[in-house]
């Protein structure tokens, strides 16, 4: 039987608020669930043990109201091990990452779990890294963990790359295994995180296309089991820690095609909106976005949610760009930034003496986005008189402009932008419930950037390259310790803290790659780079400058040494990774890291 999606009724505002507001716990760590049903999105916190019964059912934990959901259709067992999800004999199916379930089946951060036509996005917490080492898939994650704090804090290029099956192929599986017993290096680790992925980590390899160390791996393994997909991802610029590398690698391996391989890089998706482009890593703002297309096809209302500075306006405006109302005017309007005494003048329009200083007639902005889609960010800062005007307006599609008497027919669509509880607001009575439910036809919420971590370093990237066109200047690297520095603060500003943090270095570095020591104090332990001076070599001076880190001193001893052994190879990089016994892709990792430019090599004499 064909059972078609209901439109459901939106969450309750308390389900949909934005994350991270002052009403809600701070712990940072702890797992949901990003559902997407009907028209809405909200978060669903997953315990720290226990069972989770999906379905219709009055008695279920996650209780969905789309008809194609069973009234018990799925569980979700969490435990100090993680969680695994396992369908009920529903009658449309639960499916995992697009395949459907015929057991139980490990959850990841990113996964995509979909319950009939409902979707939900997983967000696993953060384990700390174990005292003792697990066996299988445990173990792999905490040597994976290892890997990438040594990588880290040494430099070092690490690669995880993943291997997913097309389909239950035990034949298959058996050829991977003897390629792993044959292949594997000795600092190399490997393992099945489930039935169908396979990990590989492979240490001191940088992810560079056609580099050897991968390219034969990637050739044994599609060898061994043609049908698979392979993707790859790196430590830092993929993620700075061990769920990030792996989502990446694995939302990397479904962008490839049967028998192919994928790079993360691969696996971002640019979201062009007319003028405006949209960089999509993160499984839960992919759906997201998916979502406000499918919105943006009818004429509903859409209520943002999300912390101040986590995009809201570029998901406002994807509703419009993807919308019939697309050739007419977007008009964005700041709700807190209106002035207290002229918000209904500014919102509806004027006539000429309607008070002092309104010396010619003008219309609001409600009136001059005719034909288009009106942006009412931060809508819950708007005063209680202008709440009741707004709301007369949006249902009889006429406004009236102050000191006129004479009402307007206006064509808009109105999408609304609020960091607050607007549900809390209206029990405290400053806002209208009346209004709230107008506006609230649909719900979005977006996730703060401390939540998705496999944008930090993409967005990074992509500010620091779009700053330093627009400052004339030449392209600037992010060394390892600052990507590690991005992933771990927690971005309360979100995507504008993190694009404002960018135009700042491309503004003060003056060098080629920005090091630790060159973000602001908040994010690099106090330090800024004014404290930061070159190392002198009179003993006299130590005691005179601030002390480096540990991990400084070492990436500028590693500079001299390399820039001594390239000058002494005459540029030819093998030799001069053998002069100071570094692994050649460790070398040419480096020489990007740390910027430098190895001289050009003599004449019949190859650089590499």
């Amino acid at each position: 039987m064909d059972v078609r999606p209901m439109s459901a009724p939106p969450p309750s505002a308390r389900d949909t608020r934005p994350i991270g507001t002052p009403s809600e716990p701070s712990g940072a760590g702890a797992a949901y669930l990003l559902v997407l049903e009907g028209e809405s999105s909200w978060r669903f916190p997953l315990p720290a043990e226990g069972v989770v019964l999906v379905g219709r059912d009055d008695k279920a934990d996650l209780k969905l109201k789309d008809e194609s959901v069973s009234r018990r259709h799925a569980r979700i067992l969490v435990t100090d091990e993680g969680a695994r999800v396992v369908d009920l004999g529903s009658q449309n199916g639960t499916s995992l990452n697009g395949r459907p379930l015929d057991d139980a089946r490990p959850l990841l951060s990113g996964d995509v779990v979909s319950f009939g036509a409902v979707v939900a996005v997983v967000r696993a917490r953060r384990r700390p890294m174990p005292a003792r080492r697990a066996l299988d898939a445990d173990r792999l994650m905490g040597q994976l963990r290892e890997e990438v704090e040594r990588a880290l804090r040494y430099g070092r290029p690490l690669t995880v790359l993943t291997l997913a099956l097309v389909e239950q192929a035990p034949f298959e599986r058996e050829a991977v295994e003897a390629v792993l017993g044959s292949d594997a290096g000795p600092a190399e680790a490997a393992g099945w995180l489930d039935g169908e992925h396979l990990l590989w980590l492979l240490p001191e390899v940088s992810g560079e296309p056609g580099e050897e160390g991968l390219g034969e791996r990637v050739e044994a393994l599609l060898s061994a089991s043609p049908r698979a997909r392979l993707g790859a991802a790196t430590c830092p610029s993929d993620g700075c820690d061990a769920e990030t590398l792996v989502a990446a690698a694995r939302t990397a391996a479904r962008t490839a095609a049967p028998g192919g391989f994928a790079s993360a890089a691969e696996g971002i998706t640019r979201v062009t909106l007319g003028e405006r482009t949209v960089l999509v890593a993160d499984p839960a703002m992919a759906q997201l976005y998916a979502l406000l297309r499918r919105l943006a096809a009818s004429e509903l209302p859409v209520l943002v949610c999300g912390e101040t500075g986590a995009g809201k306006e570029n998901a406002a405006f994807a509703v419009h760009h993807w919308s019939r109302r697309t050739s007419g005017p977007f008009v964005p309007v700041n709700c807190a930034a209106l002035p207290e005494g002229l918000v209904e003048s500014e919102l509806f329009g004027h006539e000429r003496g309607a008070f002092t200083g309104a010396t010619t007639a003008r219309a609001g902005l409600l009136e001059s986005a005719q034909g288009g889609t009106v942006f009412l960010d931060e809508v819950g800062e708007l005063p209680a008189s202008a709440q009741a005007k707004l709301l007369r307006a949006l249902e009889v599609r006429r406004i009236t402009r102050v000191g006129d008497t004479k009402e307007r027919t206006i064509d808009i669509r109105v999408v609304a932008a609020t960091h607050r509880d607007l549900e809390a607001e209206v029990s405290a009575g400053r806002f209208r419930q009346d209004l709230y439910f107008r506006l609230g036809a649909a719900t979005v919420l977006l996730p703060p950037l401390r939540e998705r971590p496999r944008e930090v370093p993409m967005l990074a990237r992509d500010f620091l390259e779009r700053a330093c066109v627009a400052l004339g200047r030449g392209g600037l690297e992010l060394a390892s310790g600052t990507l590690h520095a991005l992933s771990r603060h927690s971005w309360p500003g979100n995507v504008r803290e993190l694009r404002n943090l960018m135009d700042y270095v491309a503004a003060a570095v003056t060098g080629d790659v920005v090091e630790p020591h060159h973000l602001p104090a908040r994010m690099a332990g106090g330090r800024t780079v004014a404290q930061v001076e070159p190392v002198a070599s009179e003993p006299e001076h130590a005691a005179q400058r601030p002390r480096q880190s540990l991990a400084q001193e070492i990436r500028e001893l590693e500079r001299r040494r390399m820039q001594e052994a390239l000058e002494a190879a005459e540029g030819v990089q093998t030799r001069a990774a053998a002069l100071i016994g570094m692994p050649i892709r460790t070398f040419s990792f480096k020489l990007k890291q740390l910027g430098l430019q190895p001289r050009t090599a003599r004449r019949g004499t190859s650089p590499e």
